[in-house]
């Protein structure tokens, strides 16, 4: 049992430097990074001679023993392979995961989850895991058992979400952190594969459709010409226009572009939704057309390098201040944009309405999918075609009552 990756090694040992008096020692998982150890107990103890046999020995108690050992090791080995693939491997962060994966309640771990994400800078991901902690609290109070995670339980909490006003959208956000949590407890033998609530014929999580809003050309055309008098709306405007004309990128992405990332007339980023969740680095990469320059000219910081593009983040920020800038910038466009969109008749324009037209455009001028795929930073064309699927109905009911135009 042993497991070498990435400068991490994990191995099962005796440790026999700590015996005890019945001349036994305890089996340990250790891991071994940047020449530091942890340990981790396995609660079986041995006497060297047993541990010398072990890996061969038909003796029924021994066999057993071994089993449970390579049960300890397969969740520490497992926990370490995710926290590498997801670059975030550091000793604290797998302690807190451990801590989490062995908890006594599914409250205890949801807590170990959203420190481990805020140790990792992930503080995005870590509220939202708080948000679907308070809702589960609401519920069912503040020591839920993991078996008391039933497709049944499950189906009631969805129901409880909904009576609260929440949208499908919502509530599968929040199944989806709960199958997290639950992963990880299957993982680390905290619940069995048959107690496991979530899958074909027991809880599957419904995905809602979204208020998704996708403009036509001419729509847009009437948007980049919008003037209401005020400098702040013609600055927010352009901001809104840019994130569609480069390739409907993310506010997050779009806060943090810098000069340097301008290389031979395109800009190149790498999403941050994904770039921690894939294994092959994605590069993304837009023309910069006349249009996204004069926005870039008007509203841009002077063009250094290591500048960003735009002044929205001064680059002293830590994670969570990070985030809290990105959240109000993205308040002020879809404030001033919401506007907008009610003087020109158009209904409720956000930055989402931006990625999703960019994509949308391109599929009704025949633009081939996979190409869209790529421009959106999609991992495979399933997501994209899913993706676009919904966007369309407005051409299909407006297609339908072509059909009674008598």
């Amino acid at each position: 049992m042993n497991y070498s990756k990435d400068g991490v090694t994990v191995a099962a040992m005796l440790d026999t430097a700590h015996p005890k008096k019945s001349g036994r020692c305890p089996v340990k998982i250790r891991v071994t990074y940047n020449r530091v150890r942890n340990y981790y107990t396995t609660g079986k103890d041995l006497t060297p001679e047993e541990w010398e046999i072990l890996p061969t020995t038909k003796a029924r108690a021994l066999v057993a023993m071994r089993k449970d050992i390579e049960s300890s090791y397969q969740i520490v080995r497992a926990a370490v392979e995710e926290l590498a693939t997801s670059g975030g491997f550091t000793l604290d962060a797998l302690n807190t995961r451990l801590k989490g994966a062995t908890a006594d309640t599914v409250n205890t771990a949801f807590r170990a989850k959203i420190d481990e994400l805020e140790k990792a800078g992930r503080v995005g991901s870590a509220s939202a895991f708080r948000g679907a902690l308070l809702g589960i609290e609401r519920f069912a109070g503040s020591r839920l058992a993991f078996d008391s995670i039933t497709p049944t339980w499950l189906r009631k909490y969805a129901g409880f979400l909904l009576s609260e006003g929440k949208r499908q959208t919502t509530v599968a956000i929040h199944m989806r952190h709960i199958r997290v949590i639950i992963n990880d407890a299957k993982r680390a033998g905290v619940i069995k594969e048959a107690q496991y609530p979530f899958g074909r014929g027991k809880y599957e999580i419904q995905e809602g459709e979204g208020r998704k809003l996708a403009l036509t050309l001419e729509q847009i055309g009437q948007i980049a010409n919008y003037e209401d008098g005020t400098e702040a709306t013609a600055k927010y405007r352009d901001y809104w226009l840019f994130l569609y004309l480069c390739n409907g990128i993310n506010v997050a992405d779009f806060v943090k572009l810098r000069y340097r990332d301008i290389v031979n007339g395109e800009i190149c980023f790498v999403r941050q939704k994904t770039e921690r969740t894939t294994k092959i680095r994605h590069e993304i990469r837009v023309v910069v057309t006349e249009r996204m320059q004069a926005i870039i000219d008007r509203w841009g910081n002077p063009n250094m390098p290591d500048s960003f593009i735009f002044p929205i983040l001064d680059g002293q920020e830590d994670a969570m201040r990070r985030k809290m800038k990105t959240m109000y910038f993205t308040r002020a466009i879809n404030k001033r944009m919401k506007e907008a969109g009610e003087r020109l008749g158009i209904g409720n324009i956000s930055t989402y309405t931006a990625r999703h037209s960019f994509a949308t455009v391109l599929k009704r001028a025949g633009t081939n999918i996979a190409y869209i795929s790529e421009s959106l930073g999609h991992q495979d064309l399933k997501t994209t075609e899913n993706y676009l699927a919904s966007f369309e109905r407005e051409e299909r009911v407006k297609n339908a009552e072509l059909l009674t135009n008598f």
